[in-house]
């Protein structure tokens, strides 16, 4: 089978826009902790990439699109057949039509394995400040394994939920509905970080959060586009209402955070971009513009109040990993039996209720799906998190926790702040001295 060359251009590149995401993941949330435990925030996301891909390989492709050798596919996780990768070395996937359009096998699997990282990812936003990474670790490979394998079968790899007709073109379910809940059930296994909610713990650096959000709305391009695994129409599509609905939600938070709140922050156009992104990742490839900038501004504004959820149900989702990717996530999943219209696809794919013959059927699918994956990602990961704290535990020490989680748990500092010595050798010490006169006196 002859390979596609811009395909798979298209799909390396695409890889490395996915992966990069997890690294602006890091940045997002370590701009949104407090000073003392950036470090620890930002690690969490790098050790997912590490565990991840290590579990990848091993049995994680197999579980999610492997078989047992047989033409039927498994209805809750894959086979053993690809195993360790080797019997992908050298094969080609057949293209949309089944042919033009081939990619090598490896490329397919190292673009799903990206998902897979960003998913544990996301995860650790809900516990920042209180963890110990020894077990978030340890949970992101039970996770990993337990949930995230079998639910991207379930949708992607041929399983029961995608043969009932449930669709998600890239993530809502499997990516966003799934980390959110499993993020909820930690908040609730771990508990509030000490003095919340009544001492501010506000974001340490503002730059961070911008900068990383500005590497997921890039990175997520090739999130979005890449799914469609062709350069087509359908790519073209999915690349344009990704920016359309990124632009409206973000605009919407900041109209709603200056009319609740009288001033629009930065935080808030951060927060707005990432819930535009999560609700259009599941319908972009499936609806048109109009409906992408719709699903945009409805998803911003209502993740702008639902980051507030916490305070009124009294769990500590420290980084708002509910409010945005939970209820984003399900806007979007359920927009899909609304909107979606499949312009450009020649398929028999369910339409939206507006379009079609008007059945809810496939608007009740889109319901089901979130609800089943929800409740399973959230019962699982809260048994996972709870055997691990009655175990190993699974929150730092008090005292660590106010002194803050970078010295205590990795014996660093984002920032150095002890003062600077004459004689030291640094350029602080060689720096011009300040002259001391009557006004720098009075002012001291």
């Amino acid at each position: 089978m002859t390979i596609d060359t811009g395909t798979t251009a298209w799909m390396i590149a695409a890889t490395a826009l996915v992966l990069l995401m997890t690294p602006g993941l890091a940045f997002f949330y370590g701009g949104m902790t407090r000073a003392k435990s950036v470090l620890n925030m930002m690690m969490m996301s790098f050790v997912s990439i590490v565990v991840v891909s290590m579990a990848w390989v091993l049995y994680g492709h197999a579980f999610t699109f492997g078989t047992n050798g047989n033409e039927t596919v498994n209805k809750f996780v894959g086979g053993i057949k690809e195993v360790g990768l080797q019997s992908l070395v050298g094969t080609v996937r057949p293209g949309l039509e089944g042919d033009g359009d081939n990619m090598p096998d490896l490329v397919f699997s190292a673009f799903q394995l990206t998902f897979a990282i960003i998913t544990v990812a996301l995860i650790s936003g809900a516990i920042a400040d209180r963890a110990k990474f020894g077990s978030w670790v340890l949970f992101a490979l039970g996770w990993v394994t337990l949930v995230y394998f079998p639910v991207a079968h379930w949708v992607w790899g041929g399983g029961w939920l995608a043969t009932m007709g449930v669709e998600d073109f890239a993530g809502g379910t499997v990516v966003h509905i799934n980390a959110g809940a499993a993020a909820l059930a930690l908040a609730f296994v771990l508990g509030k970080r000490k003095g919340w909610p009544k001492e501010p713990m506000r974001p340490h650096n503002l730059g961070y959060v911008l900068l990383g959000a500005g590497i997921l709305w890039f990175g997520w391009f090739g999130f979005n586009a890449g799914s469609e695994l062709a350069v087509d129409t359908t790519a073209g599509l999915a690349f344009m209402n990704t920016q359309l609905a990124t632009a409206a939600a973000a605009g919407a938070w900041l109209l709603v955070e200056r009319f609740r709140d009288g001033h629009a922050t930065s935080l808030g156009v951060a927060s707005g971009a990432v819930a535009g992104l999560v609700a259009i990742t599941p319908a972009c490839g499936f609806v048109d513009p109009w409906a992408a900038v719709a699903l945009g501004f409805v998803a911003g504004a209502i993740c702008a109040y639902g980051v507030g959820l916490k305070y009124k149900l009294g769990y500590d989702d420290s980084l708002d990993v509910v409010g945005v990717h939970l209820v984003g996530g399900v806007v979007g999943a359920i927009s899909l039996g609304i909107i979606a219209r499949y312009p450009f696809a020649d398929t028999e794919q369910g339409q939206g209720v507006i379009y079609g013959d008007h059945s809810f059927k496939q608007l009740g699918l889109q319901v089901l799906a979130p609800v089943v994956v929800g409740v399973y990602s959230f019962v699982i990961a809260f048994i996972l998190g709870k055997a691990i704290d009655l175990t190993i535990g699974f929150r730092i020490d008090e005292e660590d926790e106010v002194n803050g989680i970078d010295i205590a748990v990795h014996a660093e500092s984002a920032y150095d702040l002890a003062p600077s010595h004459a004689g030291t050798g640094t350029l602080a010490s060689v720096a011009t001295p300040v002259a001391t006169d009557s006004k720098v006196e009075a002012d001291a």
